[in-house]
């Protein structure tokens, strides 16, 4: 209850300042693009430049969550890349807690790997795709030029390029935002959760199905409170708890809230870029909670310390990313144009941000969660092997 308490009280401090994010009109999408172009030689070169680039950037998700920050830090009004440089981190903190303290003991090892190369997929898919368009804007901006033309060379739905049109024309980056929010998540619908191997493998899992019980499924953002702060005292964290990783509907809507949260509450947004500015992305919890995490495992060679995690004298393992996942080239997916009709333009509106924004206790009580469900299948297994040998 005190947690709660306190929850409800940072985010009234949270939400007590607010930038409206308004939507009004929104873009109206083509039908369809021209078959062909035909482009000058300066842009082919462009085109070449920037695809090597990505694909340079898009080695792990480390150096993917570096270039979503660079391209911030650089034209601050691409609200999108900053949303995506958060929501990398906690894609990079979901695939090392696959190697981390409680996972490993819930999941069998195929699993894990089913996990990670989804995870990874679909983040490197949206990198892949998002990626041009930020340095297409970028090239934009710096030619005085409206190149949106050269995005049916990256394979970027039509969904897209009124959107781009539009922003160069007013600046308003809410439709923009949302509708990158929205051509992502049906990107990797498409092309990675529909899937027959994700879905028999990870989604269908009754594992993966039970996840969202334990309130686990969360995306956090850090807020720096000054130079000494990590040392004082935990950072606080905002932020919101999915439901079901596989409906694309509430993946969009869940897109959209955490962009309200960042955007729609300067505090938030001034001390969680505060964070990516102090704290570079490891992919290790560390990085924002060390007095709960720890990149190395404790006790003799790693082994699961239970009186002293229990008591909450030993922080608990999140490896970095290296430590945990080996650099992997991303599968071959279908080559398809998600868009075929108006009724994802429904998502481009004014947002809403939700008021309830502090997750600080939620995630501590997450981990709890972790752990208790660890020691009671160790208690579920002891007691069936004891029942077995009849020495229970």
């Amino acid at each position: 209850m005190a947690g709660k308490a306190s929850g409800l009280w940072h985010s009234r401090r949270l939400v007590r300042e607010r930038q409206p994010l308004v939507c009004e009109p929104r873009p109206q999408p083509s039908p369809s693009l021209p078959a062909a172009h035909s482009y000058a030689a300066e842009d082919k070169q462009l085109v070449e430049l920037i695809r090597r680039e990505t694909a340079a950037l898009n080695r792990n998700n480390v150096t993917r969550t570096a270039a979503y920050l660079d391209m911030y830090r650089a034209f601050p009004e691409l609200h999108w890349a900053f949303l995506a440089h958060m929501v990398s981190r906690n894609g990079g903190w979901n695939m090392t807690d696959l190697k981390g303290e409680w996972l490993p003991r819930l999941l069998d090892s195929r699993l894990i790997e089913a996990i990670f190369r989804m995870l990874e997929t679909c983040n490197g898919l949206i990198f892949k795709d998002a990626y041009p368009q930020l340095r297409l804007y970028a090239e934009s901006r710096r030619s005085g030029r409206n190149l949106s033309s050269l995005l049916p060379e990256f394979g970027v739905s039509e969904f897209m390029p009124p959107f781009w049109d539009r922003f160069l024309t007013d600046g308003n980056p809410v439709p923009l935002t949302e509708a990158l929010i929205v051509n992502e998540q049906n990107n990797i619908q498409l092309r990675v959760l529909d899937e027959p191997y994700y879905k028999r493998t990870v989604l269908d899992s009754a594992v993966f199905r039970s996840l969202p019980l334990l309130q686990t499924n969360q995306t956090v953002f850090p807020l720096w409170r000054g130079e000494a702060s990590r040392e004082a005292r935990p950072l606080r964290l905002a932020g919101r708890v999915l439901e079901s990783f596989a409906d694309l509907r509430e993946r969009i809507e869940f897109g959209i809230d955490l962009y309200g949260v960042l955007f729609g509450y300067p505090r938030v947004l001034r001390a969680a870029v505060s964070f990516a500015r102090h704290v570079p992305h490891t992919g290790s919890r560390a990085d924002y909670w060390p007095h709960r995490f720890a990149t190395r495992a404790n006790g003799k060679n790693g082994e699961f310390a239970e009186a002293e995690q229990a008591a909450g004298n030993s922080p608990w393992l999140s490896p970095s990313l290296s430590e945990a996942w080996p650099d992997r080239p991303l599968p071959e997916t279908r080559e398809q144009d998600w868009y075929r009709d108006s009724g994802a333009l429904d998502y481009i509106q004014t947002v809403h941000p939700p008021r309830i924004v502090d997750l600080t206790h939620e995630h501590l009580l997450g981990q709890y969660k972790l752990q208790t469900a660890v020691l009671l299948a160790r208690s579920f297994m002891n007691g069936a092997r004891s029942r077995r040998t009849g020495l229970g």
